[in-house]
């Protein structure tokens, strides 16, 4: 060590200011999270365009009062890649070897990467679901009756739905912290909101459609959206399941983290 080099401690503290300065530095991170806020609302925008007027021919799903809110399916999309990426990233790079150079004990990387993520993530998400929801029920209101926040249930879909996106993307961070590579923890990440659910609610009779309710985006849609679908969960019970399925990933990644070599 040289003459005036001064060391610090290794503390929560600066190992979640670490992690924050890298979320704000990686541009492919800025720009999925910035695509995520800008498609909420521009969908949601389009979608009151489409449905300003009511005809025998609209969608039920598109006269319901989370209509607005149906960018989160590309939301979903993009933040849980978002999840991946900002973890994955590292050992694409080998980055992660300095990270964990500097930080020995492992965890605390991953709690400070989840706190930021979820900080960063919620908050975008969430108050771009209520302007989505506010833009676009403006649109409706000029030709017809439009819902309001304060109409029942309509602010918890409209929480709900950015809550969702952050809790989704937090499934997309352990499964980069799992896998460790980005397009592998990318398709595993496919699979489980996408491919798998319809596999089973589709293919699999009853008894797979009675396991589709419980698994993250049939559970997310019975607290986040009020769509004609219905998934047999209530409000409540759907956002307990998707906490399940959140910490589940990270026990498993805290363990693989603890066990395995950068």
């Amino acid at each position: 060590m040289s003459a005036g080099t001064v060391t610090r401690p290794v503390t929560i503290r600066r190992v979640i200011g670490s992690e924050w300065i890298k979320f704000w530095t990686l541009r492919s991170t800025v720009a999925v999270l910035a695509a995520a806020m800008v498609g909420m609302v521009g969908i949601a925008l389009i979608i009151g365009f489409n449905t300003r007027h009511l005809s025998a021919g609209l969608d039920p799903e598109d006269s319901v009062q989370s209509a607005t809110l149906q960018g989160y399916y590309l939301g979903q999309l993009l933040i849980g890649a978002l999840g991946v990426l900002f973890v994955s990233g590292e050992y694409s790079t080998g980055m992660i070897r300095s990270t964990f150079a500097a930080v020995p004990r492992r965890l605390p990387v991953l709690w400070a990467k989840l706190l930021v993520f979820v900080t960063v993530t919620a908050v975008a998400m969430i108050s771009m679901s209520v302007v989505a929801f506010v833009a676009a029920q403006s649109v409706i209101g000029q030709s017809r009756q439009s819902f309001s926040l304060s109409d029942p249930g309509v602010l918890r879909v409209v929480i709900g739905t950015g809550v969702y996106l952050t809790l989704i993307g937090a499934i997309g961070a352990a499964l980069g912290w799992i896998i460790r590579s980005t397009p592998g923890a990318l398709v595993a990440y496919v699979a489980t909101i996408l491919v798998i659910p319809v596999l089973f609610s589709t293919v699999l009779g009853d008894w797979g459609k009675e396991v589709a309710k419980f698994l993250p985006s049939e559970a997310g849609a019975s607290f986040s959206t009020t769509l004609g679908h219905l998934t047999g969960l209530g409000p409540w019970t759907g956002l307990a399941v998707m906490v399940a399925w959140v910490l589940a990933g990270l026990a498993a990644a805290s363990i693989l983290l603890t066990r395995r070599d950068a």
